[in-house]
């Protein structure tokens, strides 16, 4: 007869309550905290910061009687053929299960921000390249295929996604997040959360609050925002992501908001999170952020304090393994200076989603679904998986290569060069050129652990874009040149990029120019190759813990560009980046310029069909290229002494705003039309816009709409993104986009406590291409009327655009 937390007929709550009234205090201490396996063993470069400094020694057959909570990257701590780490998971599952008197399972985490972070698993582009696709739905889609994955082979929480809006562009996560608009953030993240959750994956929102605002762009810096910015920029895309993707766990930052690290904010994980928003799953540390609190911030003198501040503000499970929710809580416990009652809390909400996974039910079983599938269903041995778990299928690679391809953004075009002709001669010239490495984030497992084991291969096909234009353009002429050292520091061993380029090591500087020089000036046109390569904690130009002095190109690659537009061939220039680069001094020399962040294992392909013309561009930008380095922080959403203006002599101006991209086709708007011109304070209207394609080849416009408050009683931003929507159109062909605005879309935080009003008075829609003035193609004057509202958590959030 199973017992009462195994019964399916009753609710979860009842049934983890039952358990844990059974279970005795390092019962319950056992199941908030993670373990993990393998990392004390590997000696490399850290993958999470402070990791060796803070590791210990995993005693698990000590830790097994009385449970695990979670344990922490099965597949992402060192490679494993896909189908054998599924297999040992297993086996650590049904060791961990019996070795405890209730039978609990762990419930497995792994990171997910690009793909199931797993060797030979598909990569897809990184979130930078989600909102540069303007498109939560194809997002959501391959979020759902990612969390199939992850189910496949026994995985239950994903450590995505980033929903830190980006506030200065030399943070080194950058890449990470999906850009510098919140309303971007938001409904690009809550389609992630939307398709992981399908999946029946728990989606852990990052990261809870205020981490991308940091002092300097710098790693783990304090953060000195006012509330109104919390509430206004902020805060939003986690509140959409509660509410509307369901999300089930958040992960709290490293950061401090005005000296009150986010661990020990019961304000922030309590009191909004779930007082206000309803949040009823489980927030767990980043990692090692509990004993942060003791070693970082300074905020706790022993382990046991530390633990006892973060349970009490909110944090129910210590991530990646047990240092101060053991031993040290207990004893702070059993000395009467932690309320058990705490553990309680957050025991009960661990066992509750345990239960909701199915991992206290009397049929559960390790066994994962990809290992129970007949062998005939899987690929050949020794292709990108093994047989009964394929992690990177067709289907997958398909959704990359879409995703890819909608992220790559046009951003100038003189109409001389592109598309490239099939017959030219190209040079490409590059450090990136021929680099798998220059499609891939900091968050993809060959860079964040492939790079520790140089003997191994990569796992995965990553064509680089010098394969994939020769294979683009089979009847062209490609040559190619390396011109510059790749970026980065030199000497990493493990990096597959610095094996790359040994054949080059002994060329100077000067005769790498020369070559470069002399491979463009023998062809009809140059395709410079140039960006970043990722890493971690300074390991390359971009990624965590690789924060950026200036947005100068990295290196030496601003002298390699100079040098090929001297040569007087028209350059083309590529960028595969994790964030934007100041193009200012190269704005007029240059005959077109396309931009990729880290966009996956088919980002070689995707940008060569923009090159070649099969792909017609219609990414944009989700965060503003910068004219000059100087200037820095910068968004476009400022009041309007953020703008430019004669009080200062620094220009702000980006060279391409947010928002901005190119076609290869032309569109016409026609003059909007608005239901109502007067709109109650708690009303709605609909705006119609017909978009028609007047060129001659097939091609997608994305249409952006922005709000204007020209008078508030505190200084907003002149402009603000509301709505947009992807419109794809033959040549010819027209499509009416309609978009639902509902006043609640116009509140803002009067008050310092974040409390949102709706006031009556003028207000102006602009439907535009960009964010910039010169990209508003129509307005639509609107008048709220009616009483001053207040609004909360339960307001209208979104602007549902449809197109007819």
């Amino acid at each position: 007869m199973p017992q009462p937390w195994q019964d399916t007929s009753l609710s979860a709550e009842d049934r983890a309550a039952a358990l844990l009234s059974s279970m005795t205090l390092e019962e319950k201490l056992a199941q908030l905290a993670g373990v993990w396996p393998g990392s004390e063993a590997e000696e490399g470069e850290d993958v999470a910061p402070l990791q060796h400094e803070v590791s210990e020694a995993v005693d698990l057959d000590g830790l097994l009687p009385h449970g695990v909570g979670q344990l922490t990257r099965p597949f992402g701590t060192a490679p494993v053929e896909p189908a054998e780490g599924a297999a040992a998971l297993a086996r650590l599952q049904t060791r961990i299960a019996a070795g405890n008197r209730f039978g609990i399972p762990a419930l497995a985490h792994e990171e997910c921000l690009t793909g199931f972070f797993a060797w030979r698993a598909t990569v897809f582009p990184t979130p930078l390249a989600w909102g540069a696709s303007f498109d939560p739905a194809l997002v959501g889609r391959a979020a759902e295929l990612i969390g199939g994955s992850l189910r496949s082979a026994g995985i239950h929480q994903g450590l995505a996604p980033v929903l830190d809006v980006v506030r200065d562009a030399r943070w080194g996560r950058t890449e990470e997040s999906i850009g510098e608009d919140p309303y971007l953030v938001a409904t690009i993240g809550t389609a992630y959360v939307r398709g992981l959750e399908s999946a029946g994956i728990v989606a852990t929102l990052k990261h809870f609050a205020g981490y991308s605002a940091s002092r300097g762009g710098r790693n783990h810096a304090p953060v000195s925002i006012g509330p109104r910015e919390l509430a206004d920029v902020i805060l939003p895309p986690f509140e959409l992501a509660v509410r509307d993707g369901g999300a089930r766990s958040v992960m709290h930052s490293y950061n401090d908001i005005d000296g009150v690290p986010s661990a020990a904010n019961p304000w922030l994980l309590t009191e909004l999170l779930r007082d206000t928003w309803g949040f009823t799953g489980t927030v767990v540390a980043d990692y090692f952020g509990v004993s942060f609190l003791e070693l970082a911030h300074r905020v706790a003198a022993t382990r046991g304090d530390a633990a006892g501040l973060a349970l009490a503000a909110g944090v129910d499970v210590e991530l990646p393994a047990v240092r101060c929710f053991g031993t040290p809580l207990r004893d702070a416990v059993r000395a009467g200076e932690v309320d058990e009652a705490l553990v309680d809390r957050a025991a009960l909400r661990v066992l509750r989603q345990k239960c909701e996974l199915g991992l206290l039910d009397a049929d559960w079983s390790p066994m994962p679904s990809a290992l129970a599938e007949p062998a005939e269903s899987a690929g050949p041995a020794g292709t990108a998986g093994t047989p009964g778990l394929d992690l990177d299928p067709p289907g997958m690679r398909a959704v990359a290569r879409e995703l890819a391809e909608e992220s790559v953004v046009l951003l100038a075009d003189d109409g001389d060069v592109l598309p490239l002709a099939p017959d030219a001669r190209i040079a490409v010239v590059g450090p990136l050129a021929d680099d798998p490495a220059a499609m891939l984030g900091c968050y993809t497992f060959p860079r964040h652990v492939g790079v520790e084991h140089p003997e191994l291969p990569l796992g995965i096909e990553v064509p680089t874009l010098f394969a994939a234009l020769r294979a683009e353009l089979p009847g062209a002429r490609i040559t190619h040149a390396e011109g510059c050292a790749a970026p980065g520091p030199a000497g990493f061993a493990g990096d597959p990029g610095a094996v790359a380029s040994a054949g080059a090591a002994a060329l100077t500087a000067e005769s790498r120019l020369a070559q470069a020089a002399r491979t463009a000036a023998d062809a009809d046109v140059c395709v410079a190759v140039l960006g970043d390569r990722s890493g971690l904690f300074g390991r390359g130009t971009s990624g965590e813990g690789c924060d950026a002095t200036d947005l100068e190109l990295p290196g030496d690659q601003g002298a390699l560009l100079d040098t090929l537009v001297a040569t007087g061939t028209p350059v083309v220039l590529v960028l595969f980046t994790g964030r934007p680069y100041a193009l200012g001094r190269w704005s007029r020399l240059l005959a077109a310029t396309v931009q990729a962040f880290f966009p996956g294992e088919e980002g070689g392909p995707a940008v060569a069909g923009v090159l070649s013309g099969r792909v017609n561009p219609s990414g944009r930008l989700p965060v503003s290229v910068p004219y000059a380095s100087a200037g820095q922080p910068w968004t476009y959403a400022q009041p309007p002494l953020g703008l430019r203006g004669d009080a200062s002599s620094i220009d702000p101006t980006p060279l391409f705003p947010f928002g901005h991209g190119l076609s290869y086709t032309s569109f016409a708007w026609e003059r909007p039309e608005a239901d109502a011109a007067e709109v109650p304070t708690d009303g709605e209207t609909t705006v119609r816009l017909t978009v028609r394609n007047t060129g001659d080849r097939a091609g997608t416009e994305v249409v952006q709409l922005y709000l204007h408050d020209p008078v508030a009683r505190i200084a907003r931003p002149v402009s603000r993104l509301i709505g947009y929507a992807r419109v794809p159109l033959r040549p010819g062909e027209s499509a009416e986009v309609h978009f639902a605005f509902h006043a609640d879309l116009a509140s803002y935080p009067l008050r310092a406590d974040g409390t949102r009003v709706v006031e009556p008075g003028a207000l102006e829609l602009r439907l535009a291409s960009s964010s910039a003035d010169s990209g508003v193609r129509h307005t639509v004057p609107l008048t709220l009327t009616g009483p001053e509202r207040t609004v909360d958590h339960r307001r209208r959030m979104v602007c549902e655009a449809r197109v007819k």
